[in-house]
C-alpha cells in the first residue's frame, strides 16, 4: 500500500467514528418527545397504585429524557478534543451542542405552535426539524472549515459584565423558587417583593434587553468557542450557554408573550407548577419538568464555569480553583432537583 493509500486510509478511519457520532444526540432528540409520552402514558395507564413494572417502565423513560441535554454535552466535549476540525466534524460539534437544549426547545415549539393556532403538531414539527438538522449535517464534507474569525475579547467582556449584572436576578429568582417549599403563599410573598424591582416601568424593559443581549453575545461566543479545541470547563460553558440561550427565548415567550400578554395569565406559582394538573400527570405539562430542572442547573453551573475562569485569571491555583467548580456543579444539582421537588408538591 503505499502513501496515498495509507493517507486515504487514515482519513476515512478517522472519518468513520465522526460520522456515527452525528447520530447520537440527533437520535436522542428526536426520542426525547416519545420518552415523555411513553412516561406520561406509564402514570397514567391505571387509577390505582401502580405495578413495579409501570414504575420502572415510567422511571427508565422520565430518566432517559433527562439524560438527553448530558448525553449531547458529553458527545460534544467528545468531538471537541481536536483542533482544526472538517467541516463536518465542526457540524457534528454544533449539533451535539444544539440536543443540550433540547427541553427548552421542545417547550418553545409546543407554545409558539399554540399561539398561531397552527394546524401542526409540535411532535411532527420536533421530527422535522432534527431530521432537517440531520441532513445539513450529514452532508457537509471533510473540507477544511474557514479561517478562525477575529478575537471575541470585547465582546466576551461585554458578556461577562452583562451576566454579573442578571446574576443578582437570577438569584433571587432561584432563591424565590426554593421558598416553594414552604408552599405557594410564601412564594407568592416572597415574589411581590422582587416584582417592585424588576416589574417597574423602567426596570423591565432594561432587564429584558439585557437578557436578549446575552442571548444574542452567547451565541456568538458559543459559535466561536466550538471551533477550537475544547476541554472539559470549556465544553460545560459553551453547553450551558446553549441551553441558557433557548431557555431565556423560550421563557420570555412562555411568560411575557403567551402568558402576560396574549392570554392574560398570571405568571405565578400556580402558572409554573402547571395547576391545576401539575407537571407529573399531564400529558402537556410534563416537558415542563425537564426545561426546569436543567434551567436552574445549567444556569448556577454556567456561573460556576465563569467563575473558576475569573479565579483563574487572580491566580488560584488550578486544583483549587477545579475544587470549588465541581462543588458549585453538586450545589447546582441540589438546587435543582430542590426546585423541582417544590414544583411537584414537596414541601417542608
Amino acid at each position: 500500500m503505499d502513501t496515498v493509500e495509507l493517507q486515504a486510509s487514515s482519513v476515512a478511519a478517522t472519518r468513520t467514528p465522526c460520522k456515527a457520532a452525528i447520530l447520537g444526540p440527533v437520535l436522542a432528540a428526536l426520542a426525547y418527545p416519545f420518552l415523555l409520552q411513553a412516561f406520561h402514558g406509564a402514570v397514567s395507564s391505571s387509577d390505582g397504585a401502580p405495578s413495579a413494572a409501570v414504575v420502572a417502565l415510567a422511571t427508565a423513560c422520565l430518566l432517559g429524557a433527562l439524560a438527553t441535554p448530558l448525553f449531547g454535552l458529553a458527545v460534544a466535549w467528545r468531538l471537541s478534543r481536536t483542533d482544526h476540525p472538517s467541516r463536518f466534524a465542526l457540524r457534528a460539534r454544533r449539533l451535539a451542542y444544539a440536543g443540550v437544549a433540547a427541553p427548552p426547545m421542545f417547550v418553545f415549539a409546543g407554545v409558539t405552535l399554540g399561539l398561531l393556532g397552527a394546524p401542526v403538531s409540535d411532535t411532527a414539527l420536533w421530527i422535522a426539524g432534527w431530521l432537517a438538522a440531520l441532513v445539513y449535517g450529514w452532508s457537509a464534507g471533510d473540507g477544511a472549515i474557514p479561517a478562525a474569525s477575529p478575537t471575541v475579547a470585547r465582546l466576551r467582556f461585554a458578556h461577562g459584565v452583562s451576566a454579573a449584572l442578571l446574576a443578582v436576578f437570577v438569584l433571587f429568582h432561584l432563591s424565590n423558587h426554593l421558598t416553594g417549599l414552604l408552599g405557594p403563599a410564601v412564594h407568592t410573598r416572597v415574589m411581590e417583593i422582587g416584582r417592585t424591582v424588576y416589574r417597574s416601568a423602567w426596570i423591565e424593559p432594561v432587564f429584558v434587553g439585557f437578557l436578549l443581549f446575552q442571548v444574542a453575545s452567547g451565541i456568538r461566543l458559543a459559535q466561536r468557542w466550538s471551533v477550537p479545541r475544547a476541554d472539559l470547563y470549556r465544553a460545560v460553558q459553551v453547553g450551558s450557554g446553549v441551553y441558557l440561550a433557548a431557555y431565556v427565548i423560550t421563557h420570555l415567550n412562555s411568560a411575557l408573550v403567551s402568558a402576560r400578554t396574549v392570554h392574560g395569565i398570571e405568571t405565578d406559582w400556580a402558572w409554573a407548577s402547571g395547576a391545576p394538573n401539575g407537571l407529573i400527570l399531564d400529558a402537556w405539562n410534563i416537558r415542563l419538568l425537564p426545561h426546569y430542572a436543567f434551567g436552574a442547573f445549567f444556569a448556577l453551573a454556567h456561573m460556576t464555569t465563569g467563575l473558576r475562569q475569573v479565579l483563574l485569571a487572580h491566580g488560584m491555583s488550578e486544583a483549587k480553583a477545579n475544587r470549588i467548580w465541581r462543588a458549585g456543579l453538586a450545589a447546582s444539582g441540589a438546587v435543582a432537583a430542590t426546585i423541582v421537588g417544590a414544583l411537584v408538591g414537596l414541601r417542608v
